[in-house]
């Protein structure tokens, strides 16, 4: 570990960090160029075999950036699309990036460092930062943008310029250094640990955009809302934002162990789609997508007599067709992804004549991180770490993502060197609860 890491480990002060050197490389979870291709015709794309952590070139900061010793972060599911290289090479999106000026030009490297989510401490600050200071503990949005682009100003995730940090970009989280602009910064909950923080803004942030936003379904009390994968890190979240908007959290899963996990969470209705036979095509027989609909729909009447308002989608095309048959006439139906395919087939009579919306969502603007980084600063959700990683071994906690075997998020240690740091408030932990910011438990590899 080189010296200005075992600093920020010994919590030195703001004024000896910015007198140490900034290491020339640093060990980083990456993908490589040479590496497209290697799985061919494979059926199982295993991303242990794609994802390498070793020293990579420490890139040029930026004036508007800042560089974060990362303490830990988190598997989002655009991690097994860089390491499967699907449904494109992520070195593609670099090399078009590196294409528009000086600074762009850093991500183009054949190599990628990965990972949308961090947590940590700011070590060096560009000269165009402005709100920010080294010794800040802060935490990454998973989006950059163009703050020189107009509409950016109006909703930061319209901008042609926004990119999925780590996914479209290099010099991601998955690593013991990142780069971050200005532009991405949140400050770090005091009463969480390193890895427990880390796991929050990708999946948080866009929950809330997709269920609370005026940009999403605008949850309302009352509301039935559907979610589909809810022991996942999106869904976590999602139950909870329900629950605390005076919803009513409707969790569908595929196996007993994550229905008792959402039950353990306090989940209101947990259905799991595998003892009834729900959802286990591949979405393109419209009969039995009406069949499962049927099913779906019946238990949801039986338990609170309607349908649901809002269906939270982010499956794809093995649910799609169903979700927009179960969701009630006028309700809506708000996507942010596709894990089981991009090609979704629905009966386009379901969404006209029965006036149901149908909601594009990705990530969140910095306003919605913010706000929904607020509502777990003041213990009103929780992260749900299922399981933590040490970053040699990236290639497992991915996989267990790849083969939805993960409960919550998936944590990953960077330079943190053990569980259980980087809280700097005790007594608002103990005020909130040991036992309400870990509810399920989690399984540490470290």
């Amino acid at each position: 570990m080189d010296v200005l890491a075992e600093a920020v480990l010994a919590e030195a002060s703001a004024e000896e960090l910015a007198k140490l050197p900034v290491p020339a490389e640093y060990i980083a979870a990456h993908t490589r160029i040479e590496d497209i291709g290697i799985f061919g015709d494979a059926e199982d794309k295993d991303v242990r075999k794609a994802l390498h952590v070793g020293p990579v070139p420490m890139p040029e900061l930026a004036p508007d950036e800042v560089l974060v010793a990362v303490m830990a972060s988190s598997v989002n599911y655009n991690t097994v699309w860089s390491a499967t290289f699907e449904p494109l090479p992520t070195f593609a999106f670099l090399k078009s990036y590196g294409k528009m000026g000086r600074w762009e030009k850093r991500h183009d490297q054949p190599y990628h460092v990965l990972g949308s989510d961090a947590a940590g401490v700011i070590v060096r600050a560009g000269e165009g930062v402005r709100r920010w200071k080294v010794g800040d503990h802060v935490l990454a949005s998973p989006i950059q943008v163009d703050d020189q682009e107009a509409v950016t100003h109006a909703d930061g995730m319209l901008g042609e310029g926004q990119k999925a940090w780590g996914y479209e970009t290099n010099f991601g989280g998955l690593a013991h250094y990142a780069i971050v602009r200005a532009s991405q910064l949140i400050p770090k909950p005091a009463h969480l640990t390193w890895e427990e923080a880390a796991s929050t803004p990708a999946c948080a942030g866009t929950a809330y955009r997709m269920l609370v936003s005026d940009r999403g379904a605008r949850m309302k009390q009352g509301d039935i809302v559907l979610i589909w994968g809810a022991a996942g890190g999106l869904g976590v979240h999602a139950v909870q934002l329900v629950q605390q908007g005076g919803g009513i959290a409707v969790g569908v899963v595929g196996s007993e162990d994550k229905a008792q996990a959402l039950r353990d969470l306090g989940c209101d209705l947990v259905i799991n789609r595998s003892e009834l036979g729900i959802g286990d095509g591949d979405g393109t027989d419209p009969a039995q997508v009406i069949a499962s609909g049927k099913k779906l729909g019946r238990i949801i009447r039986d338990a609170y007599g309607e349908d649901p308002h809002i269906v939270f989608e982010y499956v794809g095309q093995a649910t799609f067709g169903i979700s927009m048959f179960v969701v009630r006439r006028g309700g809506a139906v708000v996507t942010c992804g596709s894990t089981t395919g991009y090609q979704h087939q629905y009966d386009n009579r379901y969404l006209w004549m029965k006036l149901k919306r149908l909601i594009g969502s990705h990530a969140a603007n910095l306003a919605e991180q913010w706000e929904s980084n607020r509502l777990i600063d003041m213990g009103r959700i929780h992260p749900v770490l299922g399981a933590v990683y040490p970053l040699d071994a990236i290639g497992e906690a991915a996989r267990e993502v790849q083969n939805n075997t993960h409960i919550g998020k998936t944590g990953v240690l960077c330079l943190a060197p053990k569980t259980g740091l980087g809280v700097t408030d005790r007594a608002k932990r103990e005020e909130i609860g040991e036992d309400r910011i870990n509810r399920l438990g989690v399984r540490s590899f470290v």
